[in-house]
């Protein structure tokens, strides 16, 4: 079987400069999802796992320091690079504290990028702690996200989307509790009052779908969100 390609997430609001980055990206072999604002970059994320990210800082819907705050809420180990026309000390200690592990200046050489794409890829790829954050093992469970399927012994249930992207922020913050405004954000890039009670009603079915195994629960925690427990 071939290996997968490394999967890059691109943000970045000029279209001219979006599409040549992309560009030069997939020349490499990398695969990579372009996005133009913040939201979307957000919902992609959660939509798919990704081995790096791109992120222009001056972005509509959600500038790339907040964007990496929510992807770091997420994933602590996935490397993030950030673009900007800013050159300030101040702005790069910025990146660093939103959880950037480099920093190029615009105007840069694509070149540039890319070794440096690779030389940060060198030193996180094949980590001993990291882990695979398509597939996750539930008491008597398995959730293949990538595939969108939850399995158990006497059954397997193909999940929507939205359901499945709701139950992997649900695993990646096991046994953690999980805001509500940042599942809105991740997977319906936003958080008005008539999402939430979308919302509602996804964690209603996901309960439903658990029932098999009595030990896996989504337990409410009262204004301020969920938390998945399972119990040994």
């Amino acid at each position: 079987m071939s290996q997968q390609p490394v999967r890059i997430l691109l943000v970045e609001d000029d279209q001219n400069l979006g599409f040549v980055i992309q560009d030069a990206l997939k020349r490499k072999g990398y695969g990579v999802t372009l996005c133009r604002d913040g939201k979307e970059g957000l919902r992609q994320f959660n939509a798919a796992s990704h081995d790096l990210c791109v992120l222009d800082v001056m972005l509509p819907q959600k500038d790339g320091f907040s964007l990496a705050e929510d992807i770091r809420s997420v994933d602590r180990a996935v490397p993030i690079v950030f673009l900007t026309a800013k050159s300030q000390v101040d702005d790069r200690i910025a990146g660093f504290k939103a959880g950037g592990d480099d920093y190029l200046t615009k105007p840069f050489s694509h070149e540039e990028l890319i070794l440096r794409i690779e030389a940060i890829l060198r030193r996180t790829q094949g980590r001993s702690d990291d882990k695979d954050r398509d597939r996750f093992e539930l008491g008597e469970f398995t959730f293949d996200h990538r595939n969108l399927v939850l399995s158990h012994p006497t059954e397997e249930r193909k999940l929507t989307r939205k359901e499945a992207d709701v139950l992997r922020l649900l695993c990646l913050h096991r046994e953690q509790v999980l805001a509500r405004e940042l599942v809105l954000n991740m997977v319906w890039g936003d958080d008005t009052y008539f999402l939430g009670r979308s919302l509602d009603v996804f964690i209603s079915r996901l309960r439903k779908y658990l029932k098999p195994d009595p030990r896996v629960q989504i337990v409410n925690v009262h204004g301020v969100g969920f938390k998945l427990v399972v119990d040994n």
